[in-house]
């Protein structure tokens, strides 16, 4: 997987619409409401979640290996990296959060990684209770 966070992850920007994506795509093989109230369009190798609006929220994709700018960081390190170069990561939810870099993962769950949109960090911050910054 590659990010360039908050823009884009393997090349598909954040500003993707959702018919943007079933044009580039065509149906994805299973579609609806997640329980945080996302619409999902998932391709089994990739997850799209959009807000009522479009406005692209979250993807998630397996990233064995994470490439972020000049630096590669293999799923086993991704937690010690996060911890040695984002002092502001946090965990939610069993997901370890970096608003540095813009991603979530549950270290237990290899090898899934979710990219996040900017404007979503602040409802990661708020679950359990933390206020955002």
């Amino acid at each position: 997987m590659t990010l360039e966070p908050f823009e884009r992850v393997d090349g598909t920007p954040f500003t993707l619409s959702p018919a943007a994506l079933l044009r580039e795509r065509g149906e994805p093989l299973r579609a609806g409401r997640n329980g945080v109230g996302l619409n999902e369009m998932d391709y089994g190798d990739v997850v799209y979640r959009f807000q009522d609006s479009g406005r692209l929220e979250e993807i998630t994709r397996q990233a064995p290996v994470l490439s972020l700018g000049n630096v590669v960081v293999p799923f086993a390190a991704l937690a010690s990296f996060i911890g040695a170069q984002d002092p502001m990561a946090f965990e939610r939810a069993g997901f370890l959060v970096s608003p540095r870099f813009g991603l979530a993962f549950d270290p237990s769950q290899p090898f899934w990684v979710t990219a996040l949109a900017r404007h979503c960090l602040p409802q990661w911050q708020t679950l359990g209770g933390l206020a955002s910054t």
